[in-house]
Formats: structure tokens, sequence, C-alpha cells
């Protein structure tokens, strides 16, 4: 045994690949759990978070880590594949520890933690040694010349102030920016409800919507109505008008109409027009913003669409005809076109030659259950919707029909995933 202490930064260990002893990878680190010992001393590091295969976040503790570095992770393999649950006295060290502001010990103002040291010590169990830390604002003239300075100091040379007081979430975020929507929002729900908070409060509009369209309703609903009106009704504007829709009717009638007052009108009106549809009707999944081109549009026209980055593969997969106005509801809905006839025709070829004929269109009114039985009977991705009068007014996708399908809470569930490794959870 060595009696060398092995230290390690905790930001440079996110996202290494976490692996047993026969060199099988079983997921990446996301975090570092501690747990404080009050007055005692340095926090105690109990295990690491680890993203498995599937998205779920499992807790390793550190006595099954038998190599730590800055290249890789090595554990004994008996890992317990339960969906990580925080403890209450436990510390997440990313999620609760960075972006939190200290006071420093000798005097010299504030800083705000950037980085956390851990170290092995010779009975080889973990404990937090050092703080890397960026200096806020000091009433000392001196200390306001070193304002941004960086610096390295011990746990002990720092006050941590009250876990009641605001978090900022700079770095916290930053560390996540390469998250898909999907995985920000599952390291989110295993944040309190304060950090949760935080960390939302820091997102650009675009990205938390991206991101609440990923939640649970309930979490949404919590989210939503945690943040200023006005921004509330920005992020909604973000929103899949669709998703939006599903949020807004989660919350009182009176908060939903002051959003939606909020929102610019053309956003607005689309929301208010999937309100008014029953949520098991095609008309409640679609969306009113689907790929609509002209029969005189050519295949370079239309795959210059489709390639828009923000637009889901769902959608993309199906350009929908109609004449003018192209805005749903549109003018005489012609047909649909899918993707593989673009590849299989020439750039110029007009989109009016290509549609598939055969494709009969949902009306707004029609059952989930007959949405689910025209999309698995064509092998389709997407399916164009009109109203009575036959103009489009959207279309429905696969995944909106597998959402409203799913048990609501599908989200958190785990399911019956096997345990291919098992072991308790120790510390």
């Amino acid at each position: 045994m060595s009696t060398t202490p092995t230290r390690v930064f905790v930001a440079r260990l996110l996202g290494l690949d976490v692996f047993d002893p026969l060199g099988d990878r079983l997921g990446r680190l996301r975090d570092v759990v501690v747990l404080s010992r009050g007055t005692q001393g340095a926090p105690h590091v109990v295990g690491i978070v680890v993203e498995v295969p599937g998205k779920k976040r499992v807790f390793v503790p550190m006595t099954r880590i038998t190599s730590i570095d800055q290249t890789q992770i090595i554990c004994t393999g008996l890992v317990n594949l339960r969906r990580f649950e925080q403890r209450g006295a436990e510390t997440l060290v990313v999620a609760e520890m960075f972006d939190r502001r200290v006071t420093l010990r000798d005097g010299s103002g504030d800083a705000t933690i950037e980085d956390i040291a851990i170290d092995q010590h010779r009975s080889r169990d973990w404990f937090v040694s050092k703080l890397f830390v960026r200096r806020g604002h000091s009433l000392s003239p001196l200390s306001r010349l070193r304002r941004n300075e960086t610096l390295i100091i011990d746990w002990a040379d720092a006050q941590q102030g009250p876990r009641t007081e605001p978090q900022a979430a700079t770095q916290f975020v930053a560390n996540h920016e390469d998250l898909k929507p999907a995985d920000f929002a599952e390291a989110l729900q295993e944040m309190s409800d304060k950090r949760r908070f935080e960390v939302a409060s820091e997102l650009q509009d675009e990205r938390l919507a991206d991101v609440l369209q990923e939640l649970p309703e309930d979490d949404q609903v919590e989210i939503l109505s945690a943040l200023d009106v006005q921004r509330a009704a920005d992020v909604l504007e973000e929103m899949d008008p669709d998703d939006a829709a599903d949020l807004l009717g989660e919350l009182p009638s009176a908060q939903a109409e002051e959003l939606l007052q909020l929102m610019e009108p053309e956003g607005a009106e689309d929301v208010r027009r999937l309100l008014e549809y029953d949520e098991d009707t095609a008309g409640g999944l679609m969306t009113p913003v689907p790929v609509i081109l002209p029969p005189e549009a050519t295949v370079a026209e239309a795959l210059a669409h489709v390639r828009r980055e923000e637009l889901s593969p769902a959608l993309a997969s199906s350009i929908f005809i109609a004449r003018p106005p192209l805005e749903t509801p549109t003018g005489r809905f012609l047909g649909v076109v899918h993707i593989q006839q673009l590849l299989r025709f020439p750039p110029f070829e007009a989109l009016g030659n290509l549609v598939d004929k055969n494709l009969e269109p949902l009306s707004d009114q029609a059952h989930i259950s007959e949405v689910a039985r025209t999309l698995a009977t064509y092998n389709l991705n997407s399916l164009p919707v009109v109203n009575d009068a036959s103009l489009l007014v959207g279309a429905v996708t696969v995944d909106d029909v597998l959402d409203h399908l799913l048990p609501d809470d599908w989200r958190a569930h785990d399911g019956e995933a096997p345990i291919r490794k098992l072991g308790g959870r120790i510390g």
C-alpha cells in the first residue's frame, strides 16, 4: 500500500470512462458524492455518480474504486444498477459545490469555488483537500486589485456560507454544455429543488426550453412557475408549440392566460389553437409547424429545409405540400413527399410531381388509437393532420404518440433493466 496521498481535481474527472478490472466500460463519471463531517474536518468522499448505458445514473462507492487518475477510473465491477438517489446528508460536488461563494478566512474577501481537489489518505479513504477559487469583490482596496485572481487554498482556509444562500450555476452549465437536452434534464432531476432552480436560471432561454421539454410535467410546472413571468413567456416561445401547449394545459387557467398574453402574438396563436383540442386527438398531439412547401418548390429547396438543425428527425422525414398560405391552416392540402423520394430525383424536380397520393391525412379530431394504428400500418414517422375544410393544420409524429401512450412518469422510470453486476451502497 502506497503511503503517498493521491490527489485529483474533480473538474478534470468529469466525463472520464469508468472501467471494470477486465477493461469493460461501465459508463462515464458525472459527479462526486461527499459527506460533510461538520466541524470535524473536510468532507469525506463516499462515491461517484456514473452514467451507464441507457443514460441512467448510478452510485459507485469509493470502496469499489481501485484506480483513479486524470485519464480513467477503474472499479471492482461490483456496481448496483439502481438509479442514484441523493441522501439528505450527501452533497454533489459538481452540482452543489462548484460556483458556491465562500469567505476567505485570512480576511481578504470572498471567492467562488471553480474546482475541488480530493486526496486519498493512507487509510485509503478519500477527502476533499483543496479548493480552486476565483476571488470576488471585497471592501478592501487591495482585494479589489486582486479581483478575478485564481488561487488554490486548503479546505480549512474557506468559510462556507449557509446552504440556503443562492448559488451560481455558471460552472455547472459550462461543464455540461455538451449534454443532450434529455441527459441534461436527467441531471436536473437528481438535484434538490433549490439547485434545480439555480441551474435553470443560468440557462439561455432556448437551452432551457429544450431541457424543459424532456422533463416530467410536474418538474416543468415547478421550474416555469419559479421564473419571472416575462422570462417564463420567453421560454415558452422557444418551446415547440405542442410542448408549450401541454405545459400551459397543466397550469391554472389565469396563469396560462397571463403567459399567453406576454408571448409574441404569432407564437401564442399557434399554442391557443392547440389548446382547443382534446389531448387524446390528433389535434391535441400535433405540431402546427411542420415543413410545408408549395408544389412548385424543388427537391433542392426541400432538402435545404430538412437540413435545419432545430428540426426533429421525425418532422424532417416528410415535406407537406399545400397551396398558399403556407402557415397552418394552409391553403388546399395536396399531399406528402417523403425524404427518400427527394434522394431519388434531381435537384430541379418539382415537388408537385413527387406527391404520395395514397397517403390519406388524419382528421384533427381522430383519436390517438387511430393515429397510432395508421403510423404503425404504413411504417411512418409522421402524418398530416387536416381540419374539416381539408386544410393542413399540422403534423403528428411517432415520438408525440409514444410520449402520450407511455406512463406519465416514464422519464423517471428505470424499467426492468437487468443488474449485470451487483454491489451494495457503502459509505
